[in-house]
């Protein structure tokens, strides 16, 4: 087998015993990179601490990633403006932290003959995200509900995305320890 050195060098083809004796010296560990090769690469390492840092390293990749939520937002054909007002800036903050919004008008009874009421609502939401927002799915009949589907806009995404690397960067910085002015405890504990 081809075995390569704890340093990355080359130590050229050995016999698997020879391999595994270089290894015990080093006191590493033998460990086959590519089993497919002809002859197998095997290199000698540490194996535990490889383990453990590439454990590391795909946890640091899950904290700058960004999962994308689906938010529900629900409302009815009577809701006041103001609430639909309270509602948009919502659906705002849902996007522009990078999740899909779904809106949700449901009928009770007699509302299901006005849908036109339910679809102003709809389109005023539209109408008001436009800049940050694209409709992934549009105005739709569901039973006794209308539902639209809004993605954030690819700018917005990537925003998004820089504001949670961002932060995992920040949650990684020691922060300053302040000492106290008041040290009387400290004279107690002389006596």
């Amino acid at each position: 087998m081809r075995v390569v050195g704890a340093e990355g060098e080359m130590l050229g083809v050995l016999a698997t015993h020879e391999a595994l004796r270089l290894a015990r010296e080093k006191e590493l560990d033998l460990v086959e990179v590519n089993p497919k090769a002809v002859p197998p690469v095997c290199k000698i390492m540490d194996y535990g601490k490889y383990k453990y840092e590439e454990k590391k390293r795909e946890n640091e990749a899950k904290k700058r990633q960004l999962t994308t939520g689906l938010k529900e937002v629900k409302l009815r054909p009577k809701t006041d403006d103001h609430d639909l007002d309270v509602k948009l800036r919502h659906i705002r903050r849902f996007l522009e932290e990078g999740d899909k919004v779904k809106v949700t008008c449901r009928f009770r009874g007699r509302e299901i003959t006005h849908p036109e009421t339910a679809e102003r609502q709809l389109v005023h939401f539209l109408e008001n995200t436009k800049d940050i927002a694209v409709i992934e799915q549009g105005a739709r009949m569901e039973a006794k509900t209308m539902t639209i589907l809004l993605a954030p806009k690819p700018e917005v995404r990537a925003r998004a995305v820089a504001l949670v690397a961002k932060r995992a960067e920040e949650g990684h910085k020691p922060e300053p320890v302040e000492e106290d002015e008041d040290d009387d405890d400290d004279e107690d504990e002389d006596d």
